[in-house]
């Protein structure tokens, strides 16, 4: 069974390597528009399968970590917003990029943040097997709701997520 710290962790190295695949292609933007849309999907996938599975476990498991949960849900929604924004313009127009670049600098800091403060945490704390078994439901979701489907990519809303797990 999957560890859902690998998981995490494999999504975030793709995220970081399709942004920086999508800054080489600023000159066209159908190739730019081709790398984007599976991408916006994944963050949302990504995001809503954290939000189910991953940090009710590590609210649960972790002392003293709700400030850190809220700020990953929070970045989540402003995630949300880039991608709503680049969602509303023609591809390769200087909106769309401007929400791609939303997007990007809410996610890598987002990845930054989650990497130091929840994941090594969760990984001192939660056993192999607990760890597997969030690990197979996150991989369940990811593979439910592939592409997106499903998904509405509406905000979250990181105080009444917090009011709601905690």
């Amino acid at each position: 069974m999957p560890d859902v710290i690998r998981l995490i962790l494999d999504d975030h190295e793709s995220f970081r390597a399709r942004f920086a695949e999508l800054e080489q292609l600023r000159d066209d933007p159908t190739a730019a528009a081709a790398v984007w849309a599976p991408l916006a999907a994944d963050l949302e996938v990504h995001a809503s399968a954290e939000e189910q599975f991953f940090y009710p476990q590590l609210l649960k498991r972790v002392e003293d970590i709700e400030d850190e949960t809220e700020d990953a849900v929070s970045d989540h929604d402003e995630i949300r917003q880039g991608i709503r924004r680049a969602a509303g313009h023609e591809p390769g127009s200087d909106e769309w990029w401007a929400g791609i670049q939303e997007a990007r600098e809410a996610n890598d800091e987002h990845l930054a943040e989650e990497e130091s403060d929840d994941l090594a945490p969760f990984l001192e704390k939660a056993s192999l097997e607990v760890r597997q078994e969030v690990g197979e439901k996150f991989a369940a979701y990811k593979r439910e709701h592939a592409h997106g489907a499903g998904l509405d990519y509406s905000d979250t809303g990181a105080e009444e997520y917090m009011a709601e797990h905690t």
